[in-house]
Protein backbone atom coordinates (compact mmCIF):
# COMPACT_ATOMS: atom_id res chain seq x y z
CA UNK A 1 0.00 0.00 0.00
CA UNK A 2 1.29 3.45 -0.96
CA UNK A 3 1.23 6.01 1.82
CA UNK A 4 0.13 9.24 0.20
CA UNK A 5 1.65 12.52 1.29
CA UNK A 6 1.46 16.15 0.31
CA UNK A 7 3.61 17.37 -2.59
CA UNK A 8 6.39 19.03 -0.59
CA UNK A 9 9.54 19.43 -2.66
CA UNK A 10 11.26 18.96 -6.01
CA UNK A 11 11.73 15.24 -5.35
CA UNK A 12 7.95 14.84 -5.03
CA UNK A 13 7.31 16.91 -8.15
CA UNK A 14 9.86 14.84 -10.05
CA UNK A 15 8.18 11.60 -8.90
CA UNK A 16 4.85 12.93 -10.17
CA UNK A 17 6.31 13.99 -13.53
CA UNK A 18 8.28 10.77 -14.11
CA UNK A 19 5.39 8.51 -13.09
CA UNK A 20 2.87 10.48 -15.14
CA UNK A 21 4.93 10.66 -18.33
CA UNK A 22 5.81 6.98 -17.98
CA UNK A 23 2.06 6.35 -18.37
CA UNK A 24 1.69 8.89 -21.18
CA UNK A 25 4.50 7.27 -23.17
CA UNK A 26 2.59 3.96 -23.01
CA UNK A 27 -0.84 5.47 -23.68
CA UNK A 28 -2.40 4.11 -26.90
CA UNK A 29 -3.51 7.54 -28.16
CA UNK A 30 -1.18 10.02 -26.46
CA UNK A 31 1.97 7.90 -26.53
CA UNK A 32 2.56 8.13 -30.29
CA UNK A 33 2.17 11.92 -30.20
CA UNK A 34 4.59 12.46 -27.31
CA UNK A 35 7.07 9.81 -28.42
CA UNK A 36 7.02 11.20 -31.96
CA UNK A 37 7.87 14.72 -30.81
CA UNK A 38 10.12 14.29 -27.76
CA UNK A 39 13.52 12.88 -28.64
CA UNK A 40 15.40 13.51 -25.38
CA UNK A 41 13.07 12.37 -22.61
CA UNK A 42 15.61 12.86 -19.83
CA UNK A 43 16.04 16.59 -20.45
CA UNK A 44 12.32 17.00 -21.19
CA UNK A 45 11.40 15.45 -17.84
CA UNK A 46 13.80 17.86 -16.11
CA UNK A 47 12.17 20.78 -17.93
CA UNK A 48 8.70 19.56 -16.92
CA UNK A 49 9.86 19.12 -13.32
CA UNK A 50 11.11 22.73 -13.42
CA UNK A 51 7.73 23.81 -14.83
CA UNK A 52 5.64 22.02 -12.21
CA UNK A 53 7.96 22.99 -9.38
CA UNK A 54 7.48 26.61 -10.46
CA UNK A 55 3.71 26.13 -10.59
CA UNK A 56 3.25 24.23 -7.35
CA UNK A 57 6.08 25.26 -5.06
CA UNK A 58 6.67 28.77 -6.40
CA UNK A 59 10.29 28.02 -7.29
CA UNK A 60 11.10 30.10 -10.36
CA UNK A 61 13.16 27.54 -12.26
CA UNK A 62 11.19 27.08 -15.46
CA UNK A 63 12.35 28.97 -18.52
CA UNK A 64 10.23 28.57 -21.61
CA UNK A 65 6.95 29.34 -23.28
CA UNK A 66 4.44 26.49 -23.06
CA UNK A 67 2.00 28.26 -25.40
CA UNK A 68 4.52 28.46 -28.24
CA UNK A 69 5.76 24.92 -27.52
CA UNK A 70 2.23 23.52 -27.83
CA UNK A 71 1.50 25.56 -30.97
CA UNK A 72 4.66 24.12 -32.54
CA UNK A 73 3.69 20.56 -31.60
CA UNK A 74 0.20 21.08 -33.04
CA UNK A 75 1.71 22.37 -36.29
CA UNK A 76 4.11 19.40 -36.50
CA UNK A 77 1.23 16.94 -36.32
CA UNK A 78 -0.90 18.78 -38.87
CA UNK A 79 -3.10 20.63 -36.36
CA UNK A 80 -4.67 17.37 -35.24
CA UNK A 81 -4.71 17.95 -31.45
CA UNK A 82 -8.26 18.00 -30.12
CA UNK A 83 -9.89 18.84 -26.78
CA UNK A 84 -10.23 15.06 -26.33
CA UNK A 85 -6.44 14.73 -26.27
CA UNK A 86 -6.31 17.24 -23.44
CA UNK A 87 -9.10 15.34 -21.66
CA UNK A 88 -7.15 12.09 -21.88
CA UNK A 89 -4.04 13.87 -20.60
CA UNK A 90 -5.99 15.36 -17.68
CA UNK A 91 -7.52 12.00 -16.75
CA UNK A 92 -4.04 10.46 -16.50
CA UNK A 93 -2.72 13.49 -14.59
CA UNK A 94 -5.54 13.28 -12.03
CA UNK A 95 -5.16 9.51 -11.66
CA UNK A 96 -1.40 9.81 -11.11
CA UNK A 97 -1.82 12.54 -8.51
CA UNK A 98 -4.49 10.50 -6.72
CA UNK A 99 -2.25 7.44 -6.79
CA UNK A 100 0.74 9.21 -5.22
CA UNK A 101 -0.35 12.30 -3.30
CA UNK A 102 -3.03 14.01 -1.28
CA UNK A 103 -3.58 17.46 0.20
CA UNK A 104 -3.79 21.06 -0.90
CA UNK A 105 -0.91 21.09 -3.37
CA UNK A 106 -2.23 17.94 -5.05
CA UNK A 107 -5.55 19.75 -5.46
CA UNK A 108 -3.74 22.80 -6.85
CA UNK A 109 -1.87 20.54 -9.32
CA UNK A 110 -5.21 19.30 -10.67
CA UNK A 111 -6.69 22.79 -10.84
CA UNK A 112 -3.68 24.31 -12.60
CA UNK A 113 -3.55 21.50 -15.13
CA UNK A 114 -7.23 21.89 -15.94
CA UNK A 115 -6.95 25.65 -16.40
CA UNK A 116 -3.75 25.34 -18.43
CA UNK A 117 -5.20 22.69 -20.70
CA UNK A 118 -8.09 24.98 -21.62
CA UNK A 119 -5.79 27.95 -22.15
CA UNK A 120 -3.26 25.97 -24.19
CA UNK A 121 -5.92 24.49 -26.46
CA UNK A 122 -7.50 27.91 -27.03
CA UNK A 123 -4.12 29.39 -27.98
CA UNK A 124 -3.41 26.45 -30.31
CA UNK A 125 -6.82 26.80 -31.94
CA UNK A 126 -6.42 30.57 -32.43
CA UNK A 127 -2.91 30.07 -33.82
CA UNK A 128 -4.27 27.68 -36.46
CA UNK A 129 -6.41 30.44 -37.88
CA UNK A 130 -3.59 32.98 -37.90
CA UNK A 131 -1.19 30.88 -40.01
Amino acid sequence: MVIKTEIRNRKDVNLLVITFYGKIRQHPILGPIFNGIIKDWESHLELLTDFWESQLLLQRKYVGNPIVAHQEVDAKINHSITPEHFGLWLNEWYATIDELFEGDIAHIAKNRAQKMSTMLYMHMYQHRHND
